[in-house]
């Protein structure tokens, strides 16, 4: 694609590096193939290709951003199916997050639209916060579900149709903030969330890690990270949960709040740095995958920062999602489950975004789980971090797409590797939903996963249950 940003323009860093991709893009079209959002509507500014025009035009001409240009790249989920496919090894990571932080800068967005995403970014991140709000959201999910129609999935609603476009305003608010009270569970987790401090490995010691705490998973089901951290300990590592640790940075930063998500990312590499300084690290781990495509870009994100660039490289060198790490383990499966039939959902963070493909899946056939791909598996889920709060509609349709694609394999419970991604495919089906590492620590010798308990009699029978605990 040809360019024609000036001399000046390109002195800027962010600007050169958005030029070299948009000249690396040779209009092919293989992107809109495997879009989500191209899928749905038919809509080539719904493409990344068509999205890849809207902001060269805008960055080109240092133009404020128009609210057309807005709609369109606030429909893109980030999910990266659009680099897997492309032939030429377009970014469209990097330069769909510069357009973000220039809206950010240079649209004002209206007032219903901005209030929802201050909430957002001032919660989620911060699990005490998040705490209170989803004990706020039980209490008003009756209210707001009589007034305004929620995210719930209707047996005769079409899997492949995205719903009508939002109304604007108050009303189109009030339908964000009913999305968002629908993906709030219905109870508190039965567990709470482990404590910073270091867990010893158990035996002899094979290593030493950090396992990022992070924000929203910790409160929505800090039991994945207990899992990890048994399963890491009965093989030897020694697990450490650095105490100033927080939020990876990536909320913020898909909305284009790159201050906040600067600040955020400098936090988490302080705290990790003075761990490979003091103990030294292995790899720093996480059970989250959005977290991990974030962390895994530290270095990209810092390269200009000279108090930050290096630490930051160093960070994102050790960054592992934790199936990358338990695969070097090469982890003994003590305890093999029942026969069990496994939809595996790989999210779009990992096998977009990390290149994580295979691993997972060859974690839970050695572990003596049967494993099947979902079909249209390349295709987002609609969590997307913050996606489906804001782009309910679209995001319901893609739900219902991925929920009716898992239930043609009619398995006893879906794995995956990322907590958006299970909030969003658990609130529309029966079917149980649980982390891969809580079944791999189920089948090395841990107990099973409690979403399994509770719905023992869809599973297996609690005398299988108990075989195996």
């Amino acid at each position: 694609m040809q360019t024609s940003f000036t001399l000046a323009q390109l002195a800027d860093p962010q600007v050169a590096e958005s030029e070299k991709i948009l000249r690396a893009c040779v209009h092919c079209g293989f992107c809109t193939a495997t879009c989500p959002t191209y899928v749905l509507l038919g809509d080539e500014l719904d493409s990344p290709r068509g999205r890849i025009y809207l902001i060269k035009d805008m960055l080109e001409h240092a133009r404020p951003a128009t609210a057309e240009v807005v709609k369109h790249i606030d429909r893109c989920l980030s999910c990266l199916a659009c680099m897997t496919t492309c032939p030429s090894g377009v970014h469209y990571m990097h330069l769909v997050d510069h357009a973000r932080a220039h809206i950010e800068r240079t649209y004002a967005r209206p007032l219903p639209d901005r209030a929802m995403r201050a909430v957002l970014a001032r919660v989620l991140p911060y699990p005490a916060r998040f705490r209170v709000a989803l004990a706020l959201a039980r209490l008003a999910r009756p209210l707001v579900g009589r007034m305004f129609s929620v995210q719930q999935r209707s047996p005769a609603a079409p899997a492949d149709r995205p719903r009508p476009p939002p109304r604007q305003g108050f009303a189109a608010l009030m339908r964000r903030i009913a999305a968002v009270l629908a993906l709030t569970p219905d109870r508190p987790p039965a567990a709470g969330s482990p404590a910073a401090g270091v867990f010893p490995a158990q035996g002899a010691r094979r290593g030493r890690v950090a396992l990022l705490s992070g924000c929203a998973q910790q409160v929505l089901a800090p039991a994945i990270n207990a899992a990890a951290i048994r399963l890491l300990t009965r093989h030897g590592v020694e697990v450490v949960l650095p105490k100033d640790e927080g939020c990876c940075g990536g909320l913020a930063h898909h909305m284009g709040r790159e201050h906040a998500a600067l600040a955020q990312a400098r936090r988490n590499i302080d705290a990790w740095i003075r761990e490979v300084a003091g103990g030294g690290l292995d790899a720093i781990l996480v059970t989250t995958s959005g977290c991990g495509v974030t962390l895994k870009d530290y270095g990209f994100m810092f390269r200009t920062d000279p108090a930050y660039a290096d630490k930051a490289a160093r960070v994102s060198a050790l960054a592992k999602d934790v199936s990358e790490y338990i695969e070097e383990l090469d982890p003994t499966f003590v305890a093999p489950p029942p026969a069990t039939l496994v939809a595996y959902h790989s999210a779009c963070s990992l096998q977009h975004g990390q290149k994580i493909v295979r691993g997972p899946k060859r974690l839970l056939e050695q572990a003596g789980f049967s494993v099947k791909d979902v079909p249209e598996g390349h295709l987002c889920c609609g969590s997307a971090g913050t996606y489906n709060m804001l782009q309910p509609e679209i995001a319901g349709a893609l739900r219902d797409r991925k929920v009716a694609n898992i239930e043609k394999l009619a398995p006893d419970v879906i794995a995956a590797g990322n907590i958006g991604c299970m909030v969003q495919i658990g609130q529309a089906t029966n079917i149980p939903i649980v982390h891969m590492v809580e079944l791999l620590d189920w089948a090395t010798g841990g107990p099973p996963p409690h979403a399994l308990k509770i719905t023992s009699k869809r599973v297996m029978s609690s005398q299988s249950l108990e075989a195996v605990s």
